[in-house]
């Protein structure tokens, strides 16, 4: 869409702009409109900002990742297209230089992500959180969006009262659906509906699915790793593929690194056909003529679990694994459980509820902004973050994509206002700062 140019000599300055939602889009798009000089208001419903990002970071903070451009936009599957022009304003180097100017350096693991020197998250959050609010940026916290009242003015539940606010621009990031405790619940949906405006339902991505273990075998084997196993399945067009990495047996299923890699597929599967058909190869060092030869040798007095191991390398919940498939006859066919060990069928029937998921699919449909995120029928009022449509893969990719298109929001918005001739709005804001 093309750019209506800018007011000869117009400023942002000055102007006063609401930042709702004080995740990692929402941080950023305020850090970038306060260093236009806007007066900035940041909005969050929890009692601090940047709480998901900090749960994220728990294990180590996989700030990006360091793939080529092209193949880090084709991460983004139908919305790589989308995406790839946010990350021509803001992409995995720029996240990199902006972190070592928070006294954060990071490296590249040997998977090709990118974490802090320190593997934290809380330092990070931490400086970055003193200096938005040394540069000026005011945060108000405890202030949960209910929408626009008759007159435009942005409405919010505080723990005393309801609140307005009367912004020159706003900035929405108000995060997916999943992780709701955290403060992402998905409640804007209905807000913007009611208004017109076109939003997906969300859906879980990144997550689990449920299998219907039998009862011995979810009891004795939830939690334990897959690994290394090849994951083996089919796309919508029938086309095989396969993918090495490792996963967890849950109480109701199967999650973990490998299953969130392809969760995008296996849901879109079980939402045409029903259900989703997983492939594992359990000994992927091992093919399968070797496995018949092993398996087939007499196993004397060994137990058929002792015989696995010896023969196949296999124990523990993989040995569980054949059980679950294969009945006591197949168990003493070595050729059945060579086939098996190869190529186990697990039958997926649903993925986890999005309350689980690391992240969301879904959201306000990018047909609803225009290319500078601004929604078309609200004139004003941009979007960012994970409340927009699209979804990516964990590896950094989610986290870079939020900061990507906080910093695309934050810039429409200073076009917005530097093109906008209206004066500064004079109604009181009813917003208290808060910590």
């Amino acid at each position: 869409m093309e750019q209506a140019p800018p007011v000869q000599g117009a400023s942002a300055a000055g102007r006063r702009v609401a930042v709702v939602g004080g995740g990692p889009a929402g941080l950023f798009a305020a850090e970038t409109l306060r260093a236009a000089g806007c007066e900035v208001h940041l909005f969050e419903a929890k009692g601090s900002v940047g709480r998901k990002f900090l749960v994220a970071g728990k294990g180590g903070l996989n700030l990006t990742h360091s793939d080529p451009p092209a193949l880090f936009a084709s991460r983004y599957r139908e919305r790589a297209d989308a995406v790839a022009r946010w990350l021509a304003a803001f992409d995995a180097g720029a996240l990199r230089e902006w972190a070592l100017g928070l006294g954060v350096p990071t490296f590249v693991g040997s998977s090709g992500r990118v974490f802090p020197e320190d593997l934290k998250a809380v330092p990070l959050l931490r400086g970055w959180v003193r200096r938005l609010r040394a540069q000026g940026v005011e945060i108000h916290v405890h202030h949960r969006w209910l929408g626009w009242d008759g007159d435009g003015a942005l409405r919010f539940a505080t723990d005393a009262d309801e609140r307005r606010f009367v912004p020159e621009a706003t900035v929405l990031a108000l995060g997916g659906g999943s992780w709701p405790q955290l403060g992402s619940d998905g409640t804007w949906q209905e807000i913007l509906r009611r208004e017109g405006i076109e939003v997906a339902p969300l859906r879980p991505a990144n997550c689990g699915f449920d299998v219907a273990w039998s009862a011995y075998f979810a009891q004795r084997h939830a939690g334990a790793p897959l690994k290394p196993v090849v994951a083996h399945w089919r796309d919508a067009a029938g086309r095989c593929h396969a993918l090495q990495g490792e996963c967890v047996v849950s109480a109701h299923g199967i999650e973990g690194s490998l299953v969130y890699a392809i969760s995008a597929e296996l849901r879109e599967a079980i939402a045409r056909d029903g259900h989703a058909l997983l492939e594992l190869d359990l000994a992927p060092g091992r093919e399968l003529d070797r496995l018949r030869r092993e398996l087939s040798r007499p196993r004397g007095k060994r137990s058929v679990s002792e015989h696995l191991r010896r023969a196949a390398g296999l124990d523990g919940a993989k040995a569980g694994l054949l059980r679950e498939v294969l009945d006591a006859g197949a168990m003493h066919d070595a050729d059945a459980v060579a086939r098996a060990t190869k190529r186990l069928p697990l039958r997926l029937s649903a993925p986890r509820p999005l309350a689980e998921a690391i992240s969301s699919a879904g959201g306000l449909r990018l047909e609803a902004l225009d290319d500078d995120l601004m929604l078309r029928a609200r004139p004003g009022v941009f979007a960012a973050g994970e409340m927009l449509d699209w979804e990516a893969p964990t590896g950094g990719y989610l986290l870079t994509a939020c900061f990507a298109a906080g910093r695309v929001a934050a810039e429409g918005a200073l076009r917005w206002l530097r093109v906008s001739a209206r004066p500064a709005p004079g109604g009181e804001s009813g917003a208290r700062a808060g910590s």
